[in-house]
């Protein structure tokens, strides 16, 4: 089956994931994980992007961001992806590809999915069995998030200003949410429909993205994630 378009929506968040060919590494030390993060900041200046929550795991980047224009997302993939192979490939004396082939990504409802795709993203290095909590995690958002670290390169979006109504009643929140983590349905609808580019978010959501696309949008109806996962009632 061919591959979808990939769906670019300006002023809406994106779940994005980009792989290690065949899973291999991406980062063989911290110098690899440091520049992977300057590029993403520099690049996500000059294309117009806001990153709203990121992680750098050993074979994968996944990044919850939002384009400016609907061009900002691929110039920005293009650019950080090119520029980080030829400086790995320099670093370490190799040559040829080093990711899977393009960018896989979706964009989501920000009001019922941003804040569960956050804790499902920083979570990763957890379920990867790499750190115990995901605010220990070094080359995440996660310790931004909970308030226990500033990251210059992170923005908050208006769904997690929702959270309280002072910034400490906002990062408690999020630390709560991210030390209960995600489940592994919630994980597995988030992180699919990221790999298949299927828009994660309500009907009346998706019915309003259709009429500026031709593009199929969903495989089947996607609702709302259950409010267990720490979001606050409305």
């Amino acid at each position: 089956m061919a591959r979808l378009p990939r769906l670019t929506i300006p002023g809406q968040p994106h779940y994005v994931v980009q792989r290690g060919n065949n899973l291999q590494a991406i980062f063989v030390d911290g110098q690899d994980y440091a520049s992977m993060k300057d590029l993403l900041r520099e690049m996500g200046r000059r294309f117009g992007i806001e990153i709203h929550a990121f992680i750098l795991l050993p074979n994968q980047v996944h990044l919850l961001l939002t384009p400016q224009t609907a061009q900002s997302l691929p110039q920005f993939m293009q650019s950080v992806g090119r520029t980080y192979v030829r400086t790995f490939n320099n670093r370490h004396g190799r040559s040829g590809t080093l990711w899977e082939g393009r960018y896989r990504a979706t964009v989501l409802e920000a009001q019922a999915w941003l804040l569960p795709a956050m804790v499902v993203l920083e979570h990763q290095a957890v379920v990867h069995g790499l750190i115990g909590r995901a605010v220990d995690y070094g080359w995440s958002s996660a310790r931004h998030n909970a308030g226990a670290q500033v990251d210059g390169m992170v923005r908050l979006h208006p769904a997690y200003w929702r959270l309280g109504d002072t910034p400490f009643a906002r990062e408690a929140a999020y630390a709560t949410m991210l030390d209960r983590g995600a489940s592994t349905d919630l994980q597995e609808v988030v992180l699919g429909a990221a790999l298949k580019g299927w828009v994660l978010g309500s009907e009346g959501f998706i019915e309003g993205l259709k009429s500026g696309t031709e593009r199929r949008l969903q495989r089947q109806k996607a609702g709302r994630p259950a409010r267990a996962q720490g979001e606050k009632a409305e």
